[in-house]
């Protein structure tokens, strides 16, 4: 049988003796729980429940960050009450056939010397689906209509509001039958103890309503149930949003006071402080931050809540690299820092740091595609750096070669060094070929965008572990026949990527064309007026838009989908879009290219065929999506060689694929 072994730590890693981050790996105490460091995995949708229960691949999932360095681990949100089922197949914890799973995972996570806290749920009126597809009933402090999924919900009943309270406290106390060190109350992001905080959506005119004092009333009755059935050793914290950020959200001052109230009856052992809110496109951008927002942008937040309190305080918020936390914490803005997505991407992160490996992390860039992006279509989570991420079960160790062979890779985009950097892990003599004198492929031109600088991290981090695996690399060389036959490959990897596609269209050849790589590559001299034709409505498309807006250009982003940005991640969509709009691009949707001259543009509307003309143009950007490159595969056939095929060659596709793929085709070799 071949040997196993974790992926981490890598050959040529170093370890540092001293600690370069004492704040961040210093002890801290939650309550009665004692946390080996400052890092936590906070509460965020996974979608690796197994009918509605915690089976092996979460467990797999939360084990894999608990060994990795964690202080801390927060489970995703459960639902306390039966009212609260906003997706399909939600972890409940409204009765006891939760506890098994949860023991299991309590026990799991122990044993690597982590915390492990329970999220409790409920969204009131933020009703994001159902379990059967027909819209549920939704309830709030007041009939407050929500904006983002347009719910009217209804109001609470004093009966009901007393049988939700106790359902947490219920909860709370399953938790802690299952092992639990805690439980954590969700009122952040507009949800629940968030509507009846707020005084434009808690409307009410009893004692819940109100003052201030009246509308903090329901958390903190919450807490205090959860506290007298649990006792006093178990921790019991508070998510909020320091500040909404939403129209008519909760603003931070108002949060602040709240914040003072709750923490006068000494229930709560902690806050956590996030910004953003689910009642809006605008709040709901900060629910899972993207590369548009500064790292550690929340802090401030965290930091009010500390001093207004002087209860312990973890922040979370775009926190992506142990430096950033330690200054957070060295600084005094929080106790904790949630470093959720940096562990989605890199599980080992504590590990790493803690050894003085800082430089061997593989940082999380904030693109959202496959963590929030996942979860959104429906899908278990994972990252398009770390393909492992969601799939630990299936993924999560490799196998060692049983013999050595000499692997070509054909192409440095993020496919073909991801497969280059697992092939050498594996043992194999690995060589790299990239026709150009730098690595990165599409990645290159994709951070050269607005808001994207921070993608080019995926060049870093691939050539990172290319160099931590041994991978040879000869940039600057197109390969042919004569260099393959003189190489003398026992398998190739073929990642050759894509080209700009150049669609037949009446006028092409006369009008002034040009596509998206030529712009970001400056070879293209584009005249004032722009069209911009997205056929894919993917981040090209409304980036290239931006990219042109901010350079002084008069820009239309003609998009062939029902809006720009379609097909990727909604967070990161709607903050483009606000930004486009306040540019001055106009967005035309739902319309295909048709032809072009001299100085004007013809568009088709998808629906019914219609014309659609754009006047005084004087320069058309294509942003068709891409065509294959096929003919080293073509070659390489042809020569009768062993091969795989990974990413954009097999098919114009996104980064994740092209390393999901490469993964897999440097454990096939």
């Amino acid at each position: 049988m071949p040997h196993t072994r974790f992926l981490e730590p890598r050959r040529g890693s170093s370890v540092v003796s001293e600690q370069p981050f004492p704040n961040l790996f210093s002890p801290v105490d939650i309550g009665n729980l004692t946390l080996r460091n400052r890092i936590v995995s906070t509460g965020h949708e996974t979608h690796l429940n197994e009918r509605g229960q915690i089976g092996d691949s979460m467990i797999a999932y939360h084990e894999a960050r608990a060994r990795g360095g964690a202080g801390l681990i927060v489970t995703e949100v459960a639902l306390v009450h039966a009212s609260a089922v906003f997706v399909a197949n939600p972890i409940r914890v409204d009765t006891d056939v939760c506890i098994p799973g949860y023991s299991r995972l309590a026990q799991t996570v122990h044993r690597h010397d982590c915390g492990l806290i329970a999220q409790l749920f409920h969204p009131g009126r933020e009703m994001l689906a159902s379990e059967d597809g027909t819209a549920p009933v939704s309830f709030s402090a007041s009939p407050a209509p929500n904006e983002r999924f347009h719910v009217m919900p209804r109001p609470m009943s004093r009966e009901m509001i007393a049988e939700v309270i106790s359902a947490h406290g219920d909860a709370a106390l399953r938790m802690q039958e299952a092992g639990l060190d805690g439980v954590e109350i969700v009122g952040s992001h507009g949800y629940l103890p968030a509507q009846f905080l707020n005084r434009h959506v808690n409307q009410r005119s009893d004692e819940y309503g109100g003052s201030l004092e009246n509308r903090a009333r329901f958390t903190r009755e919450i807490a205090s149930d959860i506290r007298a059935k649990v006792g006093e050793e178990f921790v019991i914290g508070l998510r909020l949003s320091g500040d909404e950020r939403s129209f008519d959200g909760i603003e931070q001052s108002e949060m602040l006071d709240a914040c003072e109230i709750l923490a006068g009856e000494s229930t709560l052992n902690y806050f956590s402080v996030v910004a953003g809110s689910s009642a809006s496109l605008a709040g709901s951008v900060h629910i899972v931050p993207s590369m548009d927002e500064e790292v550690g942008y929340t802090a401030p937040l965290g930091h009010a809540v500390k001093a207004r309190t002087g209860v312990t305080t973890m922040v979370t918020g775009r926190i992506n690299q142990p430096q950033d936390a330690e200054r957070i914490i060295a600084s005094g803005q929080a106790d904790l820092c949630g470093m959720t997505r940096a562990m989605i991407c890199d599980p080992d992160l504590g590990n790493k740091a803690k050894t003085g490996r800082g430089d061997d992390i593989r940082t999380c860039i904030g693109c959202n595609q496959a963590c929030i992006g996942h979860f959104h279509a429906g899908y278990p989570i994972s990252c398009i750096q770390n393909p492992v991420s969601g799939r630990e079960t299936t993924l999560g160790r490799v196998e060692l070669a049983r013999t050595k062979r000499k692997v070509m890779v054909i192409g440095g985009g993020p496919g073909g060094m991801k497969s280059a950097a697992v092939a050498a892990e594996r043992g194999h003599d690995v060589t790299l070929f990239e026709r150009d004198v730098q690595l990165g492929g599409q990645a290159r031109l994709a951070q050269a965008l607005p808001h994207r600088a921070e993608f080019g991290g995926i060049i870093t981090n691939l050539s990172r572990e290319m160099a931590l695996a041994g991978v040879e690399i000869r940039k600057d060389i197109t390969v042919d026949e004569t260099a393959i036959k003189e190489f003398a490959p026992d398998t190739i990897v073929v990642a050759t990527g894509a080209e700009p596609r150049w669609p037949e269209f009446e006028g092409r050849d006369d009008a002034h064309v040009v596509d998206a790589w030529q712009v970001l590559r400056n070879e293209a001299n584009v005249g004032k007026s722009v069209v911009v034709a997205d056929w894919r409505a993917d981040w090209i498309g409304i980036g290239i838009a931006e990219h042109l807006a901010l350079r002084g250009h008069q820009v239309k982003l003609a998009v062939n989908g029902y809006m720009p940005g379609q097909t990727i991640q909604m967070y990161v969509r709607d903050a483009s879009i606000g930004r486009l709009q306040s540019l001055g691009v106009e967005m035309v949707p739902y319309v295909r290219l048709f032809g072009a001259d001299e100085d004007s543009v013809y568009l088709q509307h998808i629906m019914n065929d219609e014309p659609v003309i754009c006047e005084g143009v004087d320069t058309l950007v294509l942003c068709q999506g891409h065509s294959p490159r096929n003919t080293v595969e073509n070659l390489v056939r042809s020569l009768g060689i062993e091969h795989h095929l990974v990413g954009d060659c097999v098919s114009p596709r996104t980064a994740e694929e092209a390393v999901l793929e490469g993964l897999l085709a440097g454990r096939a070799v």
